[in-house]
C-alpha cells in the first residue's frame, strides 16, 4: 500500500475548514427556562476565520421532547420552525470581544407543550477557495413553562 503525506493532510485540511465555519449558539443558554408565548433572542456565533465563506441560510426551530430527553435534531427534525432565512453575521462595533454573530428575536408558540424541548439550527453555508458546501445542525435544551 503506498502511503502519501497529502492523503493525511488534505482530511485534516477539510476538517479543519469545517469546524473552523462552525455555528454555535451563543444564546439562549443550554437548560434555560423560557415561557410558551413569550420572545427569546437566540445569538448565533460563527468564528472569525481566513477561509472565504459565503452564508447561505439559517434555520431556527424547536421541538417538543414530550418529557423525555432531548435526542437531538437528527431524530426530532426541527420541529416548529421560528426563523427562516438569510444569516449575516457581523462583528459588534465597537468590539467587545464576541466572534461575528447575529441575534434573532422568535417567539416560542402560546399553545407549545410544556416541558424539555429541543432549539435547534440548521446552517447551511458554502466554504473555502473550492466552494466546499457545509451543512451543520446544532441544538440546545429549553424548558418550556
Amino acid at each position: 500500500m503506498k502511503f502519501s503525506m497529502s492523503s493525511v493532510i488534505f482530511p485534516l485540511a477539510l476538517a479543519h475548514t469545517a469546524f473552523s465555519q462552525s455555528v454555535r449558539i451563543g444564546a439562549p443558554a443550554d437548560q434555560s427556562s423560557v415561557q410558551a408565548g413569550s420572545s427569546i433572542v437566540v445569538e448565533v456565533d460563527r468564528p472569525d476565520t481566513l477561509t472565504p465563506s459565503t452564508e447561505i441560510a439559517l434555520v431556527i426551530g424547536v421541538a417538543s421532547c414530550h418529557n423525555a430527553p432531548c435526542l437531538g435534531p437528527d431524530l426530532l427534525g426541527l420541529g416548529t420552525v421560528l426563523y427562516s432565512g438569510p444569516f449575516n453575521p457581523q462583528f459588534d462595533t465597537p468590539a467587545d470581544g464576541k466572534p461575528p454573530h447575529q441575534n434573532f428575536t422568535v417567539v416560542i408558540p402560546e399553545s407549545f407543550q410544556k416541558g424539555p424541548a429541543q432549539l435547534a439550527l440548521f446552517h447551511i453555508a458554502l466554504v473555502g477557495a473550492s466552494v466546499e458546501p457545509l451543512a451543520q445542525l446544532r441544538n440546545i435544551t429549553l424548558n418550556i413553562l
